[in-house]
């Protein structure tokens, strides 16, 4: 089976196996940063993904072994082979533990071990909240099932968690927030210099955006100083850029000149290209979303459904003051007391833009919610924590007697 990798460690190392679908996005970030962690820590990390996007080289490049794993995002006529394949790869490996990223990799690999194998399943975000009618239900039985397979399930936030409990999923629960590199996501400013109001010093905020404009060709077009508003995720039905889209007119309405950038790529980019007012840009998928974060005024996530989102995170990070819907993950995401000026109910557009409106309207506000953002980001999202925290969690497992696999309960 191919594989990259730039070290070839002991099979006697203390070994995570990670399956992983998909490979781009916050998925991959997240994946990433544990592999990174774990190899610091001397284990032994080993990825298996499908091929492209940017996972398998990040990884790599983190110090994990790489095994090419063909598998598609949906269930259908290939799952037996992908069952099949994962299953010889795991036996090749031989982990201590098994880490299984989002639904597909958690199906596969619940009927690939099938308890065998001390196995986490990580769902970032729920398989029946992104379908809809007869295959939602199917998504909603198979995870009540596979739970007995299940030796943890790890949720990215409480949300998440109690969004399983309410479906009737009896899982062994575990909560570990996402958190970020925060040396990574940075202001490009020292935090305290500076106002921020938009006065174009060239120091805090207001000179960092406009050096960061500047430095982006893709934004040559746009008047110095106009309003920009970011959103930054993959271009499907989850991140709601199709809501984003018909608020937008509201807001040139009432906020003259300014611009919405959409960066990522995805399945819907023609019907969302087809879709979008004047004013709007598409920047296409980013290696490095910080130059982007940073020539913007604020960051705007319309999601329908998350476990918790990580570009939030990660423009807060920055410095940048966010607009979420209120789905799993993002009040437990924002600094206390944003709620009112962060938050709105997924799809209604109206309630989209009058929150965008309102903070456009307010630079001051803006910097102040910026210069929170940041410092709470500092406070309570680093990814070294989190890292830690999943570190935690395999000791435990792996030190604790195995438990039996429990009979499915009638419903």
């Amino acid at each position: 089976m191919p594989h990259r990798t730039r070290t070839d460690p002991s099979p006697s190392q203390l070994t995570i196996f990670h399956l992983v679908q998909p490979v781009e996005g916050g998925v991959a970030r997240v994946v990433t940063d544990l592999v990174r962690a774990q190899v610091a820590e001397g284990l032994r990390a080993v990825v298996a993904c499908p091929p492209g996007g940017e996972l398998a080289d990040r990884a790599a490049e983190a110090g994990a072994r790489v095994h090419t794993w063909p598998a598609v995002r949906a269930p259908g006529p290939r799952l037996a082979r992908e069952v099949f394949t994962a299953s010889r790869l795991i036996r090749r490996c031989r982990p201590h533990l098994v880490h299984a990223h989002s639904a597909k990799a958690g199906l596969v690999a619940r009927l690939a071990v099938r308890g065998r194998v001390p196995t986490v399943f990580q769902p970032h975000a729920w398989s029946f909240d992104a379908v809809e009618g007869r295959a939602a239900g199917l998504a909603l039985s198979w995870e009540r099932y596979g739970t007995r397979w299940s030796t943890r399930t790890l949720c990215v936030s409480e949300t998440e968690r109690r969004a399983g409990e309410r479906a009737g999923i009896s899982a062994r629960w575990a909560v570990i927030r996402n958190g970020v590199d925060l040396g990574h996501f940075a202001p490009g400013y020292a935090p305290g210099t500076g106002t921020g109001t938009g006065t174009g010093s060239d120091t805090g905020p207001a000179g960092e955006r406009e050096r960061a404009r500047a430095a982006l060709p893709q934004l040559a077009e746009v008047p110095p100083g106009a309003p920009l508003v970011l959103c930054v995720g993959r271009l499907c039905r989850q991140k709601g850029q199709d809501v984003l889209l018909a608020a937008w007119p509201r807001v040139l309405a009432d906020v003259t000149g300014a611009r919405l950038l959409l960066v990522g790529d995805g399945p819907d980019r023609e019907h969302l290209t087809h879709l979008a007012p004047p004013g709007v840009l598409f920047a296409g998928a980013q290696p490095d979303i910080r130059p982007w974060l940073r020539a913007a005024d604020l960051v705007v996530l319309p999601s329908r459904w998350e476990g918790m989102a990580l570009a939030p995170l990660e423009a807060m990070a920055v410095g940048r003051p966010v607009v979420l819907t209120d789905v799993s993950g993002a009040r437990e995401s924002l600094p206390p007391g944003h709620e009112d000026h962060s938050l709105v109910p997924p799809d209604d557009p109206d309630a989209l833009a009058a929150a965008l409106t309102a903070l456009l309207a307010r630079p001051g506000l803006r910097a102040r919610l910026g210069r929170e953002a940041g410092t709470h980001m500092r406070a309570t999202c680093d990814v070294r924590k989190t890292a830690a925290a999943v570190s935690g969690l395999y000791q435990d497992l792996l030190s604790s007697p195995p438990t039996k696999t429990r009979k499915r309960t009638k419903r």
